[in-house]
């Protein structure tokens, strides 16, 4: 890597620079620094030893596009509109990269946006992507550069690919879709993301005002590190993760056969998960790694805010389920939260903070925001992490896969209100912090669960309102609408110059009669 670049005239220097590196499926409790036993995550302990660990953070939407759209626009789902992994994001709505861009910052991001259209512009100048699920891994710049060089992720497909998945063979599903990637190492997203990563950082200059946002599509599943990250663990040493149930329990049956049958799930076959798991992961630490180095061996880390999450979780063995299709219980919900901010910016004195306040992916917007002196064009419903929050904060999340389904959690407590009421659910996180005892028929808990209804309710109807729509150019009836005008010109330039000059000549005549004749004029 180069030195920094100089500063363009007119840049300041004082604006930070902003690198948000976001993983896919990023189980909360999976780095060295929240204790976990097994998972080696170097990079990503070293960069929460320089900022803020938030250990009460939550997605708000556990699926991976609307999480994102929410990240990225500050609103919750139900606000920004986006609910499926197919849906776009309305262009009206302001994004934090477009908040910055009309700041002056310049924007790029690298890896998996999983937009619709691919290239969706949502404020960044430059986008060079590495897709996964859906049409985007037929239109990105890393598949075809696969194609270009004979190669194809071949597991990948099997896993992602519902016309291609009934072809895999019984191995796929015996293990869950766990096994070493087809592809050499230098050729997997997660090395293909960081290498693209490294040039954008490299293309830096030293005056600030510039964000790159990097989205590794790992360790999202298919559970397929390349050699040598898969043979990283023993799988018969590994400890296994808390909430693990032998079997499904009775309230978590209908969702025992959704991406795959999790009935007949085994300790070793977890434990294999486990291991490819965790190898993604520190292969994707290494890789955050090498981005963190560029930075500090240019000179930029300090004045630089790097935020690290993910769009959402993964029960890896919690009530004998994997993947995200389930209820929002923690390991679904719950993700890695990382800030580091500017030297000498608020925040930046916060070095290896431990932070258990509640936090949510929608106060990323206006955390990214206030550091960089910008603002959103509208009200946004989260907080600035950098700021005093109260300590008895609640976060909030919706499901709309099986029937509408929203989430209110407080430090003690987690209330499930569903479209049918044979679904809610309250649990006592203090008890029975693993989710497995519903006491929303509790009158010990009757208290609790009329506080976060009551909260809910603020939430949903109060303090969320969709943003208005406006779009001046939307479709019109043919013929009708304001007449031509030339080429740069206002339509309603001449009508309205017409209906002022009437004003003038009504008004030097002594005004409207309406107005002006003597009496009463009530009917």
């Amino acid at each position: 890597m180069t030195g920094p670049h100089p500063a363009p005239p007119g840049r300041p220097r004082a604006r930070p620079n902003v690198l948000v590196i976001q993983a896919d499926q990023y189980r909360w409790d999976c780095l060295g620094a929240a204790g976990h036993p097994d998972v080696r995550t170097p990079a990503l302990d070293r960069l929460a030893a320089d900022g803020v660990r938030h250990t009460e953070a939550y997605c708000p939407y556990p699926v991976c596009t609307p999480s994102r759209y929410a990240m990225l626009s500050g609103l919750y789902a139900h606000q920004h509109g986006g609910w499926t992994n197919h849906s776009t994001l309305d262009p009206a709505l302001d994004t934090f990269p477009r908040a910055l861009r009309r700041a002056g910052y310049r924007t790029a991001a690298v890896g998996k946006m999983h937009f619709t259209p691919t290239y969706l512009d949502v404020g960044y100048d430059r986008l060079q992507l590495a897709e996964q699920h859906g049409p985007g891994r037929y239109d990105d710049d890393y598949h075809r550069e696969l194609r270009a060089a004979g190669l194809a992720d071949v597991v990948d497909l099997l896993d992602q690919e519902l016309a291609l998945r009934p072809q895999a063979p019984p191995g796929y599903r015996d293990t869950y879709g766990t096994g070493r990637s087809d592809l050499p190492e230098e050729w997997h997203s997660t090395t293909w993301i960081a290498e693209r990563a490294l040039r954008e950082l490299d293309a830096w200059d030293g005056g600030g005002g510039q964000l790159l946002h990097v989205s590794f599509v790992k360790p999202h599943h298919p559970f397929d590190p390349p050699a040598p990250w898969d043979a990283l663990h023993d799988p018969a040493a590994l400890t296994l993760p808390p909430g693990w149930t032998p079997a499904i329990p009775g309230a978590d049956l209908p969702y025992a056969r959704a991406y795959f049958d999790y009935g007949p799930l085994t300790e070793p076959v977890l434990r294999t998960v486990l291991a490819h798991y965790y190898g993604s992961i520190a292969q994707l630490d290494h890789h955050v790694g090498r981005l963190l180095d560029a930075l500090r061996g240019r000179g930029l880390y300090d004045d630089t805010l790097v935020l690290f999450t993910s769009d959402h979780g993964e029960y890896l063995g919690f009530h004998h389920l994997l993947l995200k299709d389930g209820p929002m219980y923690d390991p679904l919900v719950r993700v890695p939260l990382l800030v580091k901010y500017p030297a000498g910016a608020r925040g930046g004195d916060r070095r290896g903070e431990v932070s258990d306040i509640p936090a949510s992916l929608v106060d990323v917007a206006p955390t990214v925001l206030a550091a960089c002196g910008a603002a959103a064009s509208g009200a946004l419903p989260g907080r600035d992490l950098a700021g005093p929050a109260a300590g008895d904060r609640y976060v909030f999340a919706e499901d709309r896969r099986r029937g509408r389904v929203l989430m209110a959690r407080s430090r003690t407590h987690k209330l499930l209100l569903a479209a049918d009421p044979a679904e809610d659910a309250l649990y006592d996180l203090v008890s029975d912090p693993y989710e497995l005892t519903d006491r929303l028929a509790d009158p010990a808990c009757a208290d609790a669960a009329a506080e976060l209804r009551g909260a809910l309710w603020r939430w949903a109807v109060f303090d969320t309102p969709v943003p208005p729509r406006l779009d001046e150019n939307a479709p019109r009836v043919p013929g009708r609408g304001p007449a031509a005008a030339a080429p740069g010109g206002d339509p309603r330039a001449a009508p309205r110059a017409h209906d002022a000059a009437a004003v003038r000549r009504a008004l030097d005549a002594g005004g409207p009669a309406a107005w002006t004749s003597s009496g009463d004029t009530h009917p």
